[in-house]
């Protein structure tokens, strides 16, 4: 089968599954549908034979299933899924996001930007006519004020003229396409720098945010609030985890109680924490660019003071770069406000993704399973063992790291998030921090901590065996593999190539092809191609 034929198999499944469930009254978008088709093919409880082809009552089996997960409102597992969904349309690096922001900026920007450079004007309305496009499209660029509002435009057209007078508009229509962009481009940072320069000065700056003072009250506000919810998540991850470690010594009070519905639930706010946890790291970037660039905005404006002073005439030499270094450091101010706001918006958003605790779990049933229970936070978790380290002398072949023979010991990559992976792998899924100052084991070029020393000794004797059984568990919770960034154990080796060894088997008649290789076919959905909305972006 073609690739194309593929996708367009695989394509309708997808909207087969959205369509049963848009029935039910729940939209779910394309990409969770495939996230949750990828889910139930892997779980091996569901029964798809990977060395198997997937034939028609396959996939009726499989729209079923992915209908019914879709539709368990009462599911942290769900909640889980959905959240991630949204998080990797909606989020992206500091630095993609803002190289996109420039993107669209520029892109909104072109049209206004055509009219300009591919004028033609020659008579003296032309010409007026054509300057008043350059002064709003000055004040499009800088961002610092409406071109409808006079006050602003006359404002704005002050400043050009006096660094671009009306009558050097001859001189620039006869400039290249491309020169004529570049001095556009200049003529808006000098203009700008004007601008912020009068303001500063008491003389204008009309339509001109104070961003400075908007970012020193957004931050603080924005770090609050993300703070509080991660205490949130964390008291309860920290009773979760105190309930089930009781699960674990108890077997009786495990067939009372779901305790699977408890490790989902933990699931559910480990993976919101660390969620925030980025969030929260990226606005302590901010932080910290806004205050770096509000000493360089009191530098350059102090300097341009000095410059300037009571004289008539400055050489433009002086003053031009200081205008347009003003201009730039007004760029990034904007550039921080609106990735805060993004980053706030996100933050907001995944509160949304918590719903199932309190009905699972409502304070009252979480009291009674919290009787004689102490709850301990990862802090205290960590400093119960902080002598138990791993004795060297003990092991010949396996390679042990410490934070004092270890160069950037603390940046090291380890896996499974930090977490135990020995007590994950025999508890079925209990999430415990691990402890480096136990020692990091270094095996197969990857690290791995451990909560205990007998949990690192343990590991260490069969590290395959205890790997092969969390991937298992990943099978089945579908949500771990992002949780626990096991991407790297669900990849496949099979080329892209391969993929024409599926069927040549046409869609007609609403018939189901049959689908050679399930393997293949999750390939094919893992590298599906789908829209999603961007960060901060329609």
């Amino acid at each position: 089968m073609p690739p194309t034929q593929a996708e367009s198999v695989i394509k309708n499944i997808i909207r087969e599954i959205g369509q049963e469930c848009a029935a039910h009254g729940e939209i779910v978008s394309e990409t969770l549908v495939a996230f949750m088709v990828k889910a139930v093919v892997l779980d091996p409880s569901n029964g798809f034979n990977m060395d198997r082809t997937l034939i028609k009552s396959d996939v009726q089996k499989l729209v079923k299933l992915c209908v019914s997960r879709l539709l368990d409102s009462k599911n942290p597992s769900l909640d889980t899924i959905k959240m991630q969904v949204y998080f990797d349309m909606n989020y992206t690096s500091r630095e993609e996001f803002l190289e996109e922001h420039h993107r669209v900026l520029e892109s909104r920007l072109g049209s206004v930007l055509r009219e300009i450079t591919d004028n033609r004007a020659c008579a003296r309305e032309e010409l007026e006519s054509l300057y008043r496009k350059v002064v709003s499209y000055m004040l499009l660029r800088s961002g610092l004020g409406s071109p409808t509002d006079i006050k602003i435009v006359r404002e704005a057209t002050a400043a050009l003229q006096s660094v671009f007078p009306q009558a050097e508009l001859g001189t620039f229509l006869t400039l290249s396409k491309k020169n004529k962009e570049r001095q556009l481009k200049d003529l808006s940072m000098l203009v700008t720098g004007i601008r912020l320069f009068n303001q500063d000065c008491g003389k204008g700056g009309e339509g001109i945010d104070d961003l400075p003072a908007i970012l020193r009250e957004a931050i603080p506000a924005t770090t609050q609030h993300i703070d509080s919810q991660l205490q949130i998540a964390q008291d309860l991850a920290y009773r979760y985890t105190a309930i089930l470690e009781k699960v674990t010594e108890n077997p009786l009070m495990s067939m009372e109680l779901q305790s699977y519905m408890l490790k989902e639930a933990l699931y559910n706010v480990r993976q919101y924490e660390i969620f925030l946890q980025t969030i929260l790291s990226d606005i302590i970037i901010c932080a910290q660019e806004v205050e770096m660039m509000i000493k360089q905005l009191g530098a350059h404006l102090e300097q341009l003071k000095m410059t300037v002073k009571s004289k008539t005439a400055v050489p433009t030499s002086q003053v031009f770069p200081i205008f347009i270094a003003l201009s730039n450091l007004w760029t990034s101010f904007q550039d921080e406000t609106v990735l805060v706001s993004v980053l706030s918006n996100l933050t907001a958003h995944l509160e949304q993704f918590l719903g199932a605790h309190e009905l699972l779990f409502p304070e009252k049933v979480m009291q009674d399973l919290l009787n004689e229970v102490t709850v301990k936070t990862d802090v205290y978790r960590i400093k119960e063992h902080m002598e138990d380290r791993v004795h060297l002398v003990d092991f010949r072949k396996q390679e042990w790291l410490f934070p004092e023979t270890t160069a950037n010991f603390d940046k090291l990559l380890i896996q499974y998030r930090g977490f135990c992976a020995y007590t994950f792998a025999t508890t079925d899924g209990l999430l415990l921090p691990g402890n480096p100052a136990i020692g990091i084991l270094k095996h197969k070029e990857k690290y791995y901590t451990f909560s205990t020393r007998s949990a690192a000794y343990s590991f260490a004797e069969n590290p395959e065996n205890y790997i092969d059984l969390i991937r298992e568990k990943a099978k089945k919770n579908a949500e771990l593999i992002q949780l626990l960034e096991l991407h790297q154990h669900f990849e496949t080796l099979i080329p892209y190539s391969q993929f024409l060894s599926f069927k040549d088997t046409k869609i007609k008649n609403k018939k189901t092809p049959e689908i050679h290789g399930l393997e293949c076919f999750l390939i094919f959905l893992s590298t599906f191609d789908y829209e999603a909305n961007g960060f901060g972006y329609s």
